[in-house]
């Protein structure tokens, strides 16, 4: 089966989400700075991990009231509704390429979309192809998706486009970081055999952001805050087997490492870079 429908099965049917690996019904790996590594993790401490994941990606974006925000891959929208709750964002849209996960935003999310009209909202589309107009956002988010992206350059054009002119976007996840990742990751950890996630080379992304015409392009590494607590999560947990401790392993050969990316779109008049 190929990757892209294992990604379907995993995020629609099967509902990461609903996993108690990721408790919270958030679908990411953590940010665990600030929280104790030498004893038992506790239910809470994941979805604090989780949570500061966001508020990192946010902080990066400098997200405030004015703001109208996109999230690429939204999953079950609680980041959008972090960024319009704890930010302050007047609009957060979320997209998200598996309709399941965009139903089950809209249910988890009805409350505070029906006390709060027009500021949050969801939609099935893809990273190459959002569906919103030009300009309909001053920032834009993509919090642990970005592995599964097979279209960099369609993913940045289409960034650039429904961003306003000097418009922020930050995205992190997990990328490759050698020649030889892609022939060594498959045999470390299942999710690159199967080709649920891709061994993309952070590089990858950060040209493309270049020549859709994004400027200020920054690539950080916070993977010492990522790998060693999603590990001790996966030690404590059911799914020590099924989830590999590997990453932390893949991680220390260097083979990938957890990024976060920022970059501001071009203004009125600047050209786009073109390779």
């Amino acid at each position: 089966m190929a990757g892209s429908e294992l990604r379907a099965r995993m995020y629609g049917p099967q509902d990461l989400s609903s996993l108690p690996l990721f408790a919270g019904g958030f679908i990411n790996f953590g940010y665990w700075r600030g929280i104790p590594l030498d004893g038992e993790l506790s239910v809470e401490q994941r979805i604090s991990s989780q949570r500061q994941l966001y508020r990192l990606v946010l902080r990066a974006l400098d997200v405030s009231s004015p703001d109208r925000i996109l999230e690429v891959g939204c999953g079950l929208g609680l980041g959008c509704a972090l960024a319009a709750d704890e930010f302050g964002a007047s609009e957060a849209r979320g997209i998200d390429l598996v309709p399941d996960q965009v139903q089950r935003a809209e249910r988890v999310n009805a409350t505070t979309m029906g006390l709060r009209p027009g500021r949050l909202g969801f939609r099935a589309g893809s990273a190459s192809a959002i569906p919103y107009p030009d300009g309909s956002f001053d920032a834009a988010m993509s919090v642990e998706a970005a592995q599964h992206f097979d279209d960099l350059p369609g993913f940045a054009t289409e960034a650039s486009r429904v961003l306003v002119p000097g418009g922020r976007l930050v995205v992190t996840s997990f990328f490759a970081t050698t020649a030889d990742s892609a022939t060594r990751l498959p045999d470390l950890l299942e999710t690159f055999a199967s080709g649920i996630d891709l061994a993309t080379p952070v590089d990858a992304l950060a040209t493309a952001l270049q020549h859709a015409g994004f400027i200020d392009v920054e690539v950080r590494s916070i993977g010492e805050d990522v790998w060693p607590g999603w590990d001790r999560w996966i030690a404590g947990t059911g799914y020590r087997d099924s989830w590999s401790r590997n990453w932390l392993v893949a991680a220390r050969q260097g083979l990938l490492d957890y990024f976060l990316i920022s970059a501001r779109n071009r203004e009125v008049g600047i050209s786009a870079t073109r390779g």
